[in-house]
């Protein structure tokens, strides 16, 4: 078992930046096989190479843990884990195949229901994010903080379209573009890039682990419309309708949001 959150994060940055590495070579060639899953959603052969390579990185490191990705069939041997990998290979699938540069490579370690340690590459933009709880968040090395805004009124937000026309009927927001990596939605959060950050009730735990712990330890929110932290890990790794913001702004904007509902992230 690793020693502690800190030592987890350290793993997780290098095991990201490599695994970012082998999906930009990829990306880079503007030939990569893609198809649709059951559930409508694209899938690459990147996609694929960077879960082999993750789960083959990470559980050689810690082979007691759980594992928990998009691309790989999920095990009810996870729920048994007190420690679970949860991994995104690549986060913004569409946006990687559109030759976006809003996709990355997402991965958390939980621990009792919650991340622990956290990293978030971007590989087009090169911004590897990096967070332990109680250890701060950092991008590139540097440490990064939610906004301190308190008002709806001028807070760049970004998410679908109905929920930000949803709170557009409430104050004078900045509409941001929706970026299409839910996890890197949220992160922008934790550097003050966004105010709020909104997705619709279809998220899963490799989506927003990682993202979530990155926003906590900047010192802002992500939770479901309920207001309370979220859990993972749990029978159906699936989440509601959510909201990130700053610690002043996050209240305002959950109370805008409620009652929005929709079914793409």
């Amino acid at each position: 078992m690793l020693d502690s959150a800190e030592v987890a994060a350290r793993h997780l940055a290098d095991a990201v930046s490599a695994a970012g590495a082998v999906a930009l070579a990829m990306f880079r060639t503007g030939d990569v096989s893609s198809w649709f899953k059951n559930n409508n959603s694209p899938v690459t052969e990147a996609d694929i190479a960077v879960d082999r390579f993750l789960r083959e990185r990470l559980m050689t490191l810690a082979p007691d843990y759980g594992w928990l990705s998009e691309e790989t069939a999920d095990s009810p041997d996870r729920l048994s884990r007190m420690r679970v990998w949860v991994v995104d290979p690549i986060d913004g699938t569409r946006a990687f195949m559109a030759g976006g540069e809003d996709w990355t490579v997402s991965a958390a370690l939980v621990e009792a229901g919650r991340p622990i340690a956290a990293a978030l590459f971007a590989p087009v933009t090169d911004e590897l994010f990096v967070a332990s709880a109680g250890g701060g968040a950092r991008r590139n090395g540097q440490p990064i903080q939610a906004g301190t805004r308190a008002e709806l009124d001028g807070a760049a937000i970004s998410g679908p379209a109905q929920m930000v026309d949803h709170l557009a009927m409430r104050a004078g927001i900045l509409r941001q573009p929706r970026v299409r990596s839910l996890a890197l939605r949220i992160t922008r959060v934790a550097t003050a890039e966004l105010d709020v950050a909104l997705a619709t009730g279809n998220a899963h735990d490799w989506d927003i682990a990682a993202a979530d712990l990155l926003v906590q330890e900047a010192h802002g929110f992500l939770t479901g419309l309920d207001g309370r932290p979220l859990t993972y890990n749990a029978t159906v790794p699936r989440h509601g309708v959510l909201v990130s913001a700053g610690r002043a702004l996050h209240e305002t904007a959950l109370s805008a949001a409620r009652g929005d509902t929709g079914s793409q992230p």
